[in-house]
């Protein structure tokens, strides 16, 4: 569907000065006004970090397990956030821009007004996760797991769902009919009111073991 409320976007200043995130990670908690760029972060292992009005930004996350984080306002332009741990996150008014997501961990995450845009997320995990004002778009998300998530105003626009796994989730208002998919795993008894095109509806039709006839 399109999302009926416009997304909040982060509330970043234009003017932010310089984080060296790696060298005060493990002294600070909390990361307010600033900018982290053209930086690797390896190997950390730290829950219940705060970012407040952060942009990375060229920064790659490797081997990274950021649990319990809460993220509100904060842009990710650019970044390598394949397989970092961010389970369990609060995460408010964030923007996701073209960033690399393959086997990102979100699972049991809370989202509030978050933007997905040109991302690569294969395999990514939103499992058990908590999603309202949330958009999707143009993002390839392929084996994505979105397994029994909650979607309230959730818009998927222009994405490759090819095999990922929707079962668990009630997809009512959900609009998928610009997204592209030859299979999808959902649950028969959540897929009332989902939005679909014509040519998506026989492969729902198959997958409910109708038999299309062929004119």
């Amino acid at each position: 569907m399109t999302v009926s409320t416009k997304l909040q976007s982060p509330k970043v200043p234009a003017e932010l000065s310089p984080i060296s995130l790696e060298e005060e990670i493990h002294h600070e908690r909390y990361f307010q006004m600033g900018i982290v760029n053209d930086c690797e972060i390896t190997g950390e292992s730290i829950e219940k970090l705060c970012f407040e009005k952060v942009v990375f930004k060229n920064v790659t996350f490797q081997d990274v397990s950021f649990r319990f984080n809460d993220l509100t306002d904060v842009v990710f332009d650019k970044c390598d956030l394949s397989n970092a741990d961010f389970g369990d996150a609060i995460v408010h008014r964030v923007e996701m821009k073209e960033c690399k997501m393959l086997g990102m961990n979100l699972s049991g995450s809370t989202l509030r007004n978050v933007l997905f845009d040109e991302c690569i997320g294969k395999l990514a995990a939103f499992g058990y996760s908590d999603c309202k004002n949330v958009k999707f778009q143009a993002s390839y998300l392929c084996n994505a797991d979105f397994y029994e998530a909650k979607f309230k105003n959730v818009a998927f626009d222009q994405c490759d769902l090819n095999e990922a796994n929707l079962s668990g989730t009630i997809l009512k208002g959900i609009d998928l009919s610009t997204c592209s998919f030859e299979k999808l795993t959902i649950s028969i008894e959540k897929l009332e009111g989902c939005i679909i095109s014509n040519e998506q509806a026989i492969g729902f039709a198959k997958a409910l073991g109708l038999v299309i006839k062929e004119e």
